[in-house]
C-alpha cells in the first residue's frame, strides 16, 4: 500500500499543534507523506497560524515542509477568532521564537489546486479550521473533486450541542458559506463532528503521563495541553481537554478505528439562531437528496486514539 499524501489545512492553535506532532510522527514512520500545509483564519488569523505551524513543524525536526498563507477572513461575514481557547496567539500566549522557515507566497488555495493537479488521485486533505480555503479551491477549478482522493473535514455537530453557538460548532459557524460548497461538492468526504470528538477527551491521568517527559516537544506540548485544560475544565466538569483536530488525522490514516454513517450534510446559511449548524436527514425514511452522501464519524475506539496521541508526541 502507497503512503497516503496529506495535504493539511489548518488554523494552527493548540489542537492543530497535536495533530501536527501526530502527524509528523506519521510521517516520520513511513505511514504518510505531508506535502504541504495550508492556513487559514480561524484560532487565529492566517499569517499567525502559518508561523506556529512552522513552529510545530520545526520544533519536530521537519524544516521542509511548503507552508502557504490562505483566506484571511470568511466568505461572507465578519472574521472571529477563538483566543479564549487558544490564547492570543494560537500557542497558549507562549514567548516563542520566530521559526526559521517562511511561508511560500503561494496562496493555500491555489496550493491545493497545483498538488491536486500534480498528484492526480492521490491527495488526502485534511481541514481542521474553517473552510474558506477549500471552498476557494473549488470556485479556482471545478475539476477538483474528480482530482482529490479524499476530504477529512473536523467540524460540525449533529447529536451534540454545538462549540460556539446552541447548533453549530466553530470551524463550520466561521465560514458556513464554504462548508457548504465542500459538502456539495462530488467527492469523497469524511466528517469529524463534535458528535465523534467529545468522547475522545484527555483527562488528567493523560496530562501527567505527557508532563512527566523531558523532550523538547513534550515540554512544549505539555505547557500548551495545560492551557487547554484550564479552558475546558469548566465544559468538562473535570479537568482535561478535547484534542478535536488530533482525531481527524487518526481517522484518516486508520478510519477503521471509526464508526461512521453516510448521509448528505447540509449547512445552514440563513437561520437567526442555527446559521452554522450541520444538517442532515436521520429519519428511518430520509427524503431524496442529490448530494453525494458524507462519511460522517459517530464514534471512534477512545482508548487507541488517546494512546496513538501520546505515543506520537512523546516519540520525539
Amino acid at each position: 500500500m502507497t503512503r497516503p499524501k496529506i495535504l493539511f489545512d489548518c488554523d494552527t492553535g493548540i489542537d492543530d499543534a497535536m495533530m501536527l506532532f501526530y502527524l509528523a510522527a506519521r510521517v516520520r514512520a513511513g505511514d504518510a507523506e505531508l506535502v504541504g500545509v495550508g492556513t487559514v483564519h480561524g484560532n487565529v488569523d492566517s499569517a499567525t497560524g502559518a508561523l506556529n505551524t512552522l513552529r510545530v513543524l520545526e520544533l519536530a525536526g521537519f524544516h521542509d515542509v511548503p507552508v502557504a498563507v490562505g483566506a484571511d477572513r470568511p466568505m461572507a461575514q465578519d472574521v472571529h477568532y477563538a483566543v479564549d481557547w487558544h490564547g492570543s496567539n494560537g500557542l497558549a500566549d507562549l514567548d516563542l521564537p520566530d521559526p526559521a522557515g517562511t511561508p511560500t507566497g503561494e496562496p493555500a488555495p491555489a496550493q491545493l489546486v497545483r498538488l491536486a493537479r500534480e498528484n492526480p488521485g492521490e491527495l488526502t486533505v485534511i481541514a481542521t479550521g474553517p473552510l474558506t480555503n477549500l471552498g476557494a479551491a473549488l470556485l479556482l477549478d471545478p475539476e477538483l473533486p474528480s482530482l482529490v482522493r479524499e476530504v477529512v473535514v473536523m467540524g460540525g455537530a449533529f447529536d451534540h450541542p454545538g462549540n460556539i453557538t446552541t447548533h453549530a460548532e466553530a470551524n463550520i459557524w466561521h465560514d458556513p458559506e464554504a462548508a457548504d460548497l465542500v459538502f456539495a461538492a462530488d467527492w469523497p468526504v469524511v466528517l469529524v463532528p463534535l458528535d465523534a470528538t467529545h468522547p475522545t477527551a484527555v483527562g488528567a491521568d493523560w496530562l501527567a503521563r505527557l508532563a512527566a517527559h523531558d523532550s523538547s516537544v513534550a515540554r512544549f506540548a505539555s505547557q500548551i495541553m495545560e492551557w487547554y485544560a484550564d479552558a475546558y475544565t469548566p465544559t468538562l466538569k473535570r479537568r482535561g481537554a478535547v484534542v478535536h483536530d488530533a482525531l481527524a488525522a487518526l481517522l484518516a490514516l486508520e478510519p477503521d478505528l471509526g464508526e461512521y454513517v453516510e448521509r448528505p450534510v447540509r449547512v445552514e446559511l440563513r437561520g437567526e439562531l442555527t446559521r452554522g449548524t450541520t444538517v442532515w436527514d436521520a429519519r428511518s425514511l430520509p427524503a431524496s437528496d442529490t448530494r453525494r452522501p458524507v462519511r460522517v464519524a459517530v464514534g471512534s475506539d477512545v482508548a487507541a486514539f488517546q494512546e496513538r496521541l501520546l505515543d506520537a508526541v512523546l516519540s520525539f
